[in-house]
């Protein structure tokens, strides 16, 4: 896989982009700010314990790394129409590559290895993987809409799973609609799948690892006035707290951990995928259509153990 540098595009773009009211005790605390834009289609923001941010262009088929000085450089060239990432506490880049695997890459800075996690279920490859999130074993659960996916799709089901630290994959979820966004509360007690299209966002209490209860709506996303049904959710961090911040139309809209709205976090774009990251953790990065925005936040985000 080749590997090379880049720069983004318009990166002296007036700093204050957007200032809105903060959600008491969560932000922001300053303006959103455009970091850069030129892309064609971003997502999958995850830090690292440094600093750092990746995230994806997804029809470019290139990942891009953010570093601490907000320094940018194009960390993977052929990226497999990767989407959503994670980095592991073992120091690692796990990737939804939406041509139909989970892989992750080593963080090596001259010369990134690739390596498959999961690229089957039942003999078949996966339809289009779309978000993970990595449990404190070590697992990975990840979520299997149709977006990208070859036609006729190569799984039936349009599922969540789950890759045992051994390599063991399991359907863990097959009746949602095109399940996208997925994370762990702090505890992990709690695993969070948001799907595109209905407004009604789902939990499922883990009564083990890979192994999950009946599920439950979660929280209401509010939609446009006058829209029953305006594409739902996409993607979504945690804070510390343990407070979701979920992308949709309207902007970042922020539950607490018993589902109660508490406000939302409105952007120039439509977002896709928020990760907190930066040197304090406390800075919320958001992919958005063309373009890269950071907010400055009062809270910092939950940095799971992932498998170290």
């Amino acid at each position: 896989m080749k590997r090379t540098l880049g720069t983004l595009l318009l990166l002296a773009l007036p700093a204050a982009v957007f200032a809105q009211e903060p959600i008491k005790g969560i932000g922001p605390t300053g303006p959103v700010v455009k970091l850069g834009t030129g892309f064609e289609f971003t997502e999958g923001p995850a830090g690292d314990r440094e600093g750092n941010v990746y995230f994806s262009d997804i029809p470019k088929e290139k990942i891009y790394k953010i570093d601490a000085k907000g320094k940018y450089a194009v960390f993977i060239a052929d990226s497999n129409h990767a989407n959503g990432l994670m980095v592991s506490g073992k120091g690692e880049l796990f990737a939804c590559e939406m041509d139909g695997q989970i892989v992750a890459w080593s963080l090596d800075k001259d010369k990134p290895k690739r390596r498959i996690v999961a690229d089957k279920y039942d003999g078949k490859r996966f339809n289009a993987p779309n978000d993970l999130v990595i449990d404190r074993q070590g697992g990975v659960y990840f979520t299997d809409p149709s977006f990208r996916a070859p036609k006729p799709m190569p799984q039936d089901k349009l599922g969540v799973y789950y890759v045992a630290p051994d390599g063991k994959v399991t359907r863990i979820i097959d009746n949602l609609p095109n399940p996208n966004g997925v994370k762990l509360s702090p505890d992990e007690k709690t695993l969070y799948v948001i799907p595109t299209g209905p407004a009604d966002m789902m939990s499922y209490p883990v009564e083990a690892p890979g192994k999950i209860g009946k599920g439950k709506v979660f929280c209401t996303l509010k939609v446009p006035e006058g829209k029953k049904n305006a594409g739902g959710g996409d993607g979504m961090t945690v804070d510390e707290k343990g407070n979701l911040y979920i992308t949709s139309t309207l902007g970042i809209q922020v539950f607490d951990p018993a589902g109660k709205a508490l406000g939302i976090i409105t952007l120039p774009d439509q977002p896709a995928n928020c990760t907190f990251g930066g040197p304090g953790n406390n800075t919320l990065y958001v992919t958005a259509r063309t373009s890269v925005y950071t907010v400055p936040m009062e809270v910092k985000g939950h940095v799971y153990p992932a498998g170290k």
